[in-house]
């Protein structure tokens, strides 16, 4: 059983563990010394590493994805823990359990799976019924859309997190849709579920979330793009206007040309979904930043997706409330 996760790597300590190798390379300092620097990771999250001595055959024998075993001492840089390593081999396949080093939903993925049917079966227009649960429906797409991550790090980051994403989607849509009638549901609910069916082949998630080739070459959205449009195509009769339509709701749903999106939103239905996949994924990155035990009673752990701590408001508002009682109680701290 693995101990010290990553996450709990906040104060000087030595350890001995096991990590996942995310990267590894050879730098130099400014004076021009080499180090082998690693980024490790466990199911709780990374940390960065460096080896200054005597790392030459631990560069040669470890690479991407492989298990080790690490002892290192835990310091603290710049207010983030990163590891000064001792020693490091690789793992023996016994020794490791991969359970530790990817983290998974919590929730019943084949449960998902079925809710993700019936928001594609509540579809009415009959075309876009047809394109989206063809696509959810085969078997290789149905087995990576129960596995895969939403991203490598910055929202829904693990197993099953793509399905999460989607189906809280799906119940945002049909939200908005009933505040705002003048809004096609049947639209949103599409690019609820097809906005992110790129990522099942933009990421690999056998050892650790990281990127196909393909995936750092084009992008989820170009791939999503590609396969959704042959779909589209292999429909008879399927409508060249909605085509267009499911296009743009695809390459404009990162909202800005400087997050990737092709095009910015242009249809209302576009400019809507762009916000709820924005705010489904800030939110999703606060809730992780929030779970983290950092030590800290009344802030989360730093998220690096959003470039800050978050209050932790129940403990915040909890310990004011206990001020005022004890105030309350003993009239002579009162001047």
């Amino acid at each position: 059983m693995k101990t010290n996760f990553a996450a709990d790597l906040n104060s000087e300590q030595s350890i001995t563990t096991f990590f996942l190798v995310h990267e590894k390379e050879i730098r130099n300092t400014r004076e021009g010394r080499p180090y082998l620097r690693l980024e490790l990771g466990d199911r709780s999250g990374t940390i960065e590493a460096r080896m200054w001595d005597q790392f030459e055959l631990a560069a040669k024998d470890i690479g991407r994805d492989d298990f080790v075993k690490v002892n290192a001492r835990v310091e603290i840089y710049r207010n983030r823990p990163q590891l000064s390593l001792q020693q490091v081999r690789l793992a023996k396949p016994e020794e490791v359990d991969l359970a530790d080093f990817l983290p998974q939903t919590k929730e019943n993925v084949e449960k998902l799976y079925a809710q993700l049917l019936e928001y594609a079966g509540s579809i009415v227009n009959p075309w876009l019924k047809k394109l989206v649960t063809g696509i959810i429906c085969d078997p290789a797409i149905a087995a990576k859309f129960k596995r895969a991550p939403a991203a490598k790090v910055m929202h829904h980051a693990y197993l099953g997190g793509l399905i999460e994403h989607v189906l809280s989607l799906c119940g945002l849509a049909k939200q908005a849709a009933a505040h705002y009638p003048e809004l096609d549901l049947d639209l949103l609910l599409t690019a609820a579920i097809l906005h992110d069916v790129g990522k099942l082949d933009e990421l690999c998630y056998e050892r650790a979330i990281s990127y196909t080739v393909e995936g750092q070459l084009l992008g989820h959205i170009m791939m999503e793009f590609e396969s959704v449009s042959k779909a589209m195509d292999a429909i008879e009769g399927f409508p060249a206007n909605l085509k267009t339509v499911v296009q743009h709701l695809l390459i404009s749903h990162h909202g800005q040309y400087e997050f990737g999106s092709p095009k910015l939103p242009m249809i209302r239905e576009a400019l809507v979904f762009h916000y709820l996949d924005d705010l489904d994924s800030k939110l999703a990155a606060a809730r992780a930043a929030l779970a983290v035990d950092t030590g800290e009673p009344e802030w989360s752990a730093y998220s690096g997706a959003l470039g800050r701590k978050f209050l932790r408001l129940d403990q915040f508002l909890k310990s004011a409330s206990v001020k005022v009682e004890e105030n309350v109680a003993n009239p002579k701290l009162f001047p």
